[in-house]
């Protein structure tokens, strides 16, 4: 089939649409299709049209339908969709979602946030990672943190250095972020709790090779955000066999299940400061964290979720 992938994201863009949009591109060119990623829609021939967030897509969701009514339509939706947009413009969100024959969610939990008419169409496509291609060697001298996330709002980002203010003086913790800042503002933020906190290094943007290197040689991964659709860092954390201390939020519960003892409750750096205390000092926690995630692995697999795609075009085509 010819394929248009329609993702906000554009080219040099190192985020999670982009992310998600090139390795679904991988996967399906892999099963024969020919697989086109763009930024706008301008009303060209195409088989089926994949399209990453129902409300930054909205135009081409719209100019898609209006030249074919009939052609199958895929929306995956994305974290602010669902966290954000379906509350601040419920009429653009859901005008998408309703034009879609199927939507794609990130989560498990997704499904109790949607109204009801979307529950039939909502299938669950958990995104997945390559596994490491060295041995995991934390560091001796340190018990390293690393937060692997842009200087946003959404990504509360400074959170792990707050709770790292808070370690007992004996800690040999530090809090390792790779991620660029947004603005000129978080930049500055960034350097400022540089310059203020021993126990924090901000790396900047650095490429994905980078980011490979640090799960290599981290002890646990701190994921902090306020709203998430299904992080690929998650995935990538898992299959890289690195422990996980996440926020209560539905985008990482939703991956992690809800059973899982590494939650903390989101924006409380008091009770992370407790949990990365407490995985810092005791092994046996750290490990029944490393084994929860090598238990969920076989969800994260790329061969899982190439399979899922398949079956879901398959059913519209």
């Amino acid at each position: 089939m010819k394929i248009t992938l329609i993702t906000p994201a554009n080219k040099y863009s190192k985020s999670g649409n982009r992310a998600s949009a090139v390795r679904w591109a991988r996967l399906l060119r892999e099963q024969g299709h020919k697989v086109h990623i763009k930024v706008e829609y301008n009303g060209e021939p195409t088989d089926l049209l994949i399209a990453l967030h129902a409300w930054r897509s909205a135009r081409a969701i719209r100019m898609y339908r209006e030249y074919y009514p009939e052609a199958p339509l895929i929306v995956a939706l994305g974290g602010t969709d669902v966290n954000t947009y379906l509350a601040s413009d419920p009429i653009v969100t859901q005008s998408s979602m309703d034009k879609a024959d199927i939507l794609i969610c990130l989560h498990d939990q997704v499904k109790l946030t949607l109204p009801k008419r979307f529950q039939k169409k909502l299938f669950t496509i958990k995104q997945s990672a390559a596994p490491l291609s060295v041995p995991r060697k934390p560091s001796i001298r340190y018990f390293d943190v690393c937060v692997i996330g842009h200087l946003r709002e959404e990504k509360d980002p400074f959170r792990a250095a707050l709770a790292a203010r808070l370690m007992p003086e004996c800690s040999r913790l530090r809090v390792i972020h790779l991620g660029k800042a947004h603005t000129p503002q978080w930049r500055d933020r960034g350097k400022a709790e540089m310059g203020n906190n021993s126990r924090y290094i901000w790396k900047g943007e650095v490429p994905s090779s980078r980011v490979r290197q640090e799960y290599a040689r981290t002890h646990l991964m701190v994921i902090s955000s306020l709203q998430e659709g299904g992080a690929n860092v998650v995935s990538e954390a898992i299959m890289a066999g690195v422990p996980i201390i996440a926020s209560d939020i539905p985008g990482n519960i939703g991956l992690l299940g809800s059973n899982y003892q590494g939650y903390y409750p989101v924006q409380d750096e008091f009770k992370l400061a407790k949990l990365l205390e407490h995985a810092e000092t005791h092994p046996k926690f750290l490990r029944e964290l490393y084994l929860h995630g090598r238990r969920l692995r076989k969800d994260f697999l790329p061969i899982k979720e190439a399979g899922e795609w398949r079956r879901i075009i398959k059913m519209i085509t």
